[in-house]
Order: C-alpha cells, then sequence, then structure tokens
C-alpha cells in the first residue's frame, strides 16, 4: 500500500512531519513516501500570477504525488489558529488544476502542537472542509502537548490513548 506521508509545516524540524511519519509507520505492508512542504515551495497563489505564468510545476507534482498514493497521512501545524501559509499556498495552486485535491483517496487527519490544544482549531477546519476537495476521512486525532507525548529519540508517540485510538483508525484498512 502507497503512503503518503507529510507534515502541512514548512518548518526544517517540524513536530508534524515527525508525527505523521510515525503514523504512517502503523499502516501494515506500507510503502512510505513522506514529502516535506519545502520542497513545493512556489510564489505566493494570485489568479493575476496563475494567468501570467501558469499553475507551477511544483503544483502539479504534490497533485500527482496524491494520485499515485493509495491513503494520504497528514498531519497539520497551526499558526494562529489555521492553516500554515506554505500549506495553504501550496493547497491554493494544487487547488486550481482540480478542486478535488485529495482525489477520493482515504486521508488520515492528525495534528500536533507543543501546547495541550493539541492544533485541534487547524484538524477541525481541515475536516470540515475535507469533502469540498474529495477527501475521505478515515479519522482525526490530535496529539497534545508533542514533546511529553513523542519520544524524539526512539521516533514514537508515548501516549498511549492515542496510540490506542490511531491503531483503531487504521483498522478501517
Amino acid at each position: 500500500m502507497k503512503v503518503l506521508a507529510f507534515g502541512a509545516s514548512n518548518s526544517k524540524n517540524s513536530i508534524n512531519k515527525k508525527l505523521a511519519l510515525y503514523a504512517a509507520q502503523q499502516i501494515n505492508n506500507a510503502d512510505i513516501s513522506l514529502i516535506d512542504l519545502n520542497d513545493f515551495e512556489m510564489p505566493i497563489f494570485s489568479e493575476d500570477r496563475e494567468k501570467e505564468s501558469g499553475i507551477p510545476e511544483l503544483a502539479h507534482a504534490f497533485y500527482n504525488a496524491i494520485g499515485e498514493a493509495d491513503v494520504i497521512v497528514i498531519s497539520f501545524a497551526e499558526h494562529n489558529g489555521s492553516y500554515t501559509s506554505a500549506y495553504k499556498n501550496l493547497f491554493d495552486w494544487t487547488s486550481r488544476i482540480d478542486m478535488k485535491v485529495f482525489q477520493n483517496k482515504p486521508v488520515l487527519m492528525l495534528s500536533t502542537s507543543p501546547g495541550q490544544s493539541g492544533a485541534q482549531s487547524v484538524l477541525a477546519s481541515a475536516q470540515a472542509s475535507a469533502p469540498y476537495f474529495s477527501a475521505t476521512v478515515i479519522g482525526a486525532l490530535s496529539l497534545p502537548s508533542f514533546f511529553d507525548n513523542f519520544d524524539l529519540e526512539q521516533g514514537v508517540v508515548i501516549n498511549q490513548p492515542f496510540n490506542r485510538d490511531l491503531i483503531g483508525m487504521l483498522s478501517n484498512f
């Protein structure tokens, strides 16, 4: 099973990228493709720019990566209660190719942050908009207080209720 995993952040040390990878590794027989949003940096989206230059090739590459996957695992970082600008820009460009960005793929939506909220605001927003972009959400889960609940040396979540819920969501495959 081809799994596309990424953290919706352009932080070089993204805790959301770490969480997405961990979750993807819990899928049996997963062939994981872990992408970094820094590899998809583009000009800020605008209709004028699109008319002048077209849709950047990196947006097509991202769309194609989704299309080649069987499952998508995203962990959303939260900036001021919403998506990071890096993710939002990539998403906006990609949606110009096809509003069905997620192409009816099963999507596991996660979020985490250093604080107790675990980026639940952005996760709720992503879940609410998912049907408009053809994401089949198989589950959504927030990990609060990342540095208290994730062993960085081992690369594993140590919060057992989170792990139990995650495995339950992944059993849908």
